[in-house]
């Protein structure tokens, strides 16, 4: 397992971490991945696009009452990332997952399923989830948008229904694999915030599905092979900064992960910190980037905090996991 940081901790995090033999490493890492500035800019090729495909054929699982129209609620003086608005989407109770497919010249047979963010009230449709589809497209990777159910259900936990929607796509995608030009043993998740806490959940709750089988798709596994959590949210009990959440008790078998995140994120960085030594004491392949500045919420998009070149620490790490990536490196 590797630990690098590009500021240094606070004084208490740091001797927490020399405890347990981290290594500190100096801030100016060089990107060896070039990324262009506008690379949040980037559109996908709508010729390579297949779907949306609704994931529940007869409609998502304990779904009985109704909650509105699917609508966006994105507001003129709603906050702007790098100087754009986020496109903010809720009322969702019928699941999609829609793929984009790298070209075919540059498709190295990995996938990953993407799931925006926006605390399991809304989903940053753009920010957290086209911007980042068509970005992995460039290092050929395939991406898979999932639109999974928010808000949260009454009388269930706010993670469940996402849950089952997250198992349900992984089934979907690697069902697929062949008709998609996708290697089965390479599709990882990739969430932010609210999202990384469910790609977190599908690492830790893949052995049996929380959901009556619609089809032989949930037959096909649901554990991802690899993850990628990004200013993770609700890894941690809320009265116990260091002690994980029940949903996401780590063992040896939750894959290889790597997490980012910066110290002054208004999610705590303890998210990050705990389920970081959770990995290492299970013995699972783990990598984590923490920044001293950058906030929540950044996505691709540019900023004057470092933090900005986390998608090369990824591209970096990627290959680690077995996962070939196109670009200049």
């Amino acid at each position: 397992m590797k630990l690098t940081q590009n500021h240094y901790l606070s004084a208490g995090i740091l001797l927490s971490f020399l405890l347990i033999n981290c290594m500190n490493v100096d801030a100016a890492e060089t990107d060896s991945l070039q990324l262009p500035h506008n690379r949040a800019d980037k559109k996908a090729d709508m010729d390579n696009i297949t779907g949306p495909i609704m994931l529940w054929p007869n409609g998502a699982p304990g779904e009985t009452k109704a909650i509105g129209e699917e609508r966006e609620m994105t507001k003129p003086d709603d906050r702007n990332v790098d100087g754009k608005s986020v496109r903010r989407l809720t009322d969702v109770s019928a699941p999609t997952i829609t793929v984009y497919h790298p070209k075919k010249k540059n498709a190295t047979g990995a996938a990953v399923i993407v799931n925006p963010g926006g605390g399991y009230t809304i989903l940053a449709m753009d920010l957290e989830g086209t911007e980042i589809c068509a970005w992995l497209n460039t290092l050929g990777i395939t991406a898979v948008l999932l639109k999974y159910r928010v808000p949260v259900r009454e009388g269930l936990a706010r993670y469940v229904p996402p849950l089952q929607d997250a198992q349900r796509a992984m089934g979907v995608v690697r069902a697929h694999a062949k008709e998609w030009h996708i290697d089965p043993n390479h599709i990882g998740m990739m969430g932010f915030s609210a999202g990384g806490h469910l790609a977190a959940a599908l690492s830790n709750n893949f052995t049996q599905r929380t959901y009556e089988a619609v089809d032989a798709t949930d037959t096909v596994s649901c554990r991802p092979d690899f993850a990628m959590l990004v200013y993770p949210a609700y890894l941690t009990q809320e009265d116990e900064d260091m002690q994980l959440a029940p949903e996401v008790q780590v063992t040896e078998n939750t894959p290889p992960t790597i997490l980012i995140q910066t110290e002054d994120d208004e999610i705590r960085v303890e998210n990050s910190l705990a389920y970081y030594l959770a990995l290492k004491k299970a013995g699972v392949p783990a990598e984590m980037h923490l920044y001293a500045t950058g906030g929540h919420g950044y996505g691709l998009r540019t900023s004057e905090n470092n933090v900005h070149t986390w998608p090369a620490r990824v591209a970096d790490w990627l290959p680690t996991v077995g996962v070939k990536v196109k670009g200049k490196r």
